[in-house]
């Protein structure tokens, strides 16, 4: 959602070009090659767009509906709680400056109660003023519709009992973690924990602790070609495993931290945070099953691809994501995958289709594929709880199958 200049799309889009694949040995991570703002192969910019035409005053695009993300499908009712986390061990990348790598994290669980509690935000106003400014929406009641937007989860109660497998959402480049909100809610819901990271530096701005705001340092470096994608993948492979060590190491951060299945973890991201997936898969055995949501890799697998781990492939039904499309890397990589897989594209989807952006998109008029916001999000959810259900939960699950009447936009591809 971070709009950048028609500059820096294309030296994020030279960059994509120019980078030869690889092939990395079994502890390294893979890349993902970018393209404009989101790291998406793609000749054509794909960055969500501010709208042609704004009825009435200037920053103010006309409204379509209310601004509001699908409830969750799930039987059980969802907690969430923040952690701010900060690992020492090594220097920020974008920022060698800071006191260590800096991270928020948000949990989303399955809870107790349904209904009970302080209802959790969906941003902080500042947070959602500069997503929104980089569309071209900057009118105050905008910010705090955005902001104030209903999660249906309930600040730090009671976790159900249990444990549950845990989940990784790592959001795409320039974009907040909680561009993944209407992922993350649904998964809770059908029972698991899910930790949706925001990587410092690397968005359109992170609240942290002590009123501070973390801005997109990244996405200058890139433009100006003082690094590339797979210092973006490398950084979040290495958050990833910091993530783990903290909500299942032997001295947790997070309160109910014993409500999470150490044995059962997958990851999933949109974008380069899709191919982080990837990436943190190869950097990490705990890890057992991967989603890479319309991300261009950058590197080719190593032989032996990911052990036998399950990917799966999500992403846009056109000629970027279909076999022998323009992103060769998803060809590459499947390729080289040795265990489970599925390649899914979407009829009539856009790059942010997997992510929140299809409701922002619809309400604030802003450019959009043609299917509609709620079969966008519908589909999403129910293919990665699908995938999770059946590689974490042992639960076989007959929608992976093969080509569903339900949800006729998904489409089994085999190259």
């Amino acid at each position: 959602m971070v709009k950048l200049t028609r500059a820096a799309a294309a030296a994020l889009l030279a960059c994509a070009i120019a980078l030869p694949a690889t092939t990395l040995p079994a502890t390294a991570a893979t890349r993902s090659a970018p393209a404009s703002t989101t790291f998406r192969s793609s000749p054509v910019p794909t960055a969500l767009a501010p709208p042609t035409s704004s009825p009435g005053s200037p920053g103010s695009p006309a409204s379509v509906g209310r601004l509001e993300l699908p409830a969750p499908t799930g039987k059980l009712g969802v907690g969430t709680s923040v952690l701010h986390l900060v690992d020492r061990s090594r220097t920020d990348p974008w920022v060698p400056e800071a006191d260590g790598r800096e991270l928020m994290v948000t949990l989303h669980y399955p809870a107790s109660r349904k209904g009970h509690g302080r209802p959790a935000p969906y941003a902080t106003e500042e947070e959602a003023r500069l997503v929104l400014q980089g569309v071209g929406v900057t009118d105050p009641a905008s910010v705090r519709a955005l902001a104030g937007m209903g999660t249906y989860s309930a600040e730090d109660v009671r976790p159900a009992p249990g444990r549950h497998p845990l989940v990784l959402l790592s959001p795409g480049f320039g974009v907040p973690r909680f561009t993944l909100t209407n992922v993350a809610v649904e998964l809770a819901s059908r029972g698991y924990v899910v930790a949706s990271v925001d990587h410092a530096y690397e968005t359109s701005g992170t609240a942290v602790p002590g009123g501070r705001i973390l801005t997109c340092v990244a996405c200058k470096a890139l433009e100006d070609g003082r690094a590339k994608g797979s210092d973006v993948t490398a950084a979040r492979a290495a958050d990833v495993r910091f993530v783990l060590d903290r909500l299942t190491g032997p001295r947790p951060s997070w309160a109910y931290a014993r409500t999470i299945d150490r044995t059962r973890i997958g990851m999933a991201g949109h974008s380069i945070g899709g191919a982080s997936a990837a990436t943190a898969m190869l950097a990490d055995r705990r890890i057992d099953a991967g989603v890479n949501m319309d991300g261009a890799f950058w590197d080719t697998l190593p032989a032996g691809g990911l052990g036998g781990r399950p990917f799966l492939f999500l992403g846009t039904d056109d000629e970027t994501h279909r076999p022998g499309g323009e992103d060769a890397t998803w060809d590459t990589t499947w390729r080289a995958l040795d265990g489970w897989k599925r390649w899914l594209t979407v009829a009539g989807s856009d790059h942010f289709t997997f992510s929140d952006a299809p409701v922002l998109q619809r309400h604030f008029g802003l450019p959009a594929g043609p299917i509609p916001a709620d079969r966008a999000l519908a589909v999403t959810r129910v293919y990665l709880t699908a995938f999770f259900d059946q590689h974490l939960k042992g639960v076989p699950q007959p929608l992976l199958t093969g080509p569903s009447a339900t949800h006729p936009e998904v489409r089994f591809q085999q190259p």
